[in-house]
């Protein structure tokens, strides 16, 4: 049917600006400004990239939500309670991005004031830095652990429904995996390899191309009916 190669190819459309978001605020708006040693006077001097970070990230969560809620009537026909599930922890990523996003612009607002104060100030401002830097790399890390369970629910979605090739949703269930393992030892403080990392993003860039040029398959479910 027509309809689950248009949605397919449509979602393929999403899911790439989704990456691209991701490549934009993290290897060049974002990612060398906040992690930096010397964030609190950087960030004021790249205050529209950040701004600008905060709300590309905003818009690559919105845009999650829309794909499980066009992908809902789809998986619905295969598990109502998968199709649901991926709704739903798509809203608690989006959730986790938005106080990300509250804990960049935190430390912005930081910045700026670091920037304008005086000496006597500075003492006070470094110490609320630290605490402002560890208070984003929680937020931050604790939103790429969720980010890892929809991301999960879709590829395994995809692996029983059989709406793309198997290999593809085998791979990246195994790359999710590797990326929630590295993200939970890193929380500990035991980070393994950020390599883990690498798999997924390979993957997250073939599914969005592969639905972009053949779409989902679509069954008729006999048995169901």
């Amino acid at each position: 049917m027509k309809s689950n190669k248009t949605t397919g190819r449509f979602v393929g459309l999403l899911f790439l600006l989704i990456f691209a978001n991701g490549i934009i605020v993290y290897q060049f708006l974002q990612g060398p400004v906040l992690f930096s040693d010397d964030f609190l006077t950087t960030t004021s001097t790249n205050s529209t990239k950040i701004i600008i970070s905060t709300l590309l990230l905003f818009l690559s969560g919105i845009t999650s939500v829309v794909i499980a809620t066009i992908l809902l009537p789809i998986f619905k026909k295969h598990s109502i309670i998968l199709a649901f599930l991926y709704l739903a922890f798509c809203i608690l990523h989006f959730i986790a991005i938005s106080i990300d996003n509250i804990s960049v612009l935190s430390m912005l607002e930081l910045s700026l004031e670091y920037s304008k104060s005086g000496i006597e100030n500075s003492n006070i401002l470094n110490t609320l830095g630290s605490v402002f830097y560890k208070k984003h790399w929680w937020s931050h890390y604790l939103s790429l652990l969720i980010s890892c369970v929809p991301v999960f629910i879709l590829y395994y979605t995809l692996f029983v429904t059989k709406l793309i090739p198997k290999i593809i949703s085998i791979v990246g269930i195994i790359a999710i995996i590797l990326m929630f393992i590295e993200m939970l030892f890193s929380l500990f403080g035991q980070s393994i390899s950020m390599n883990m990392l690498l798999p997924i993003g390979l993957i997250q860039l073939i599914l969005p191309f592969w639905l972009i040029f053949k779409g989902l398959k679509s069954h008729i479910l006999e048995t169901e009916m």
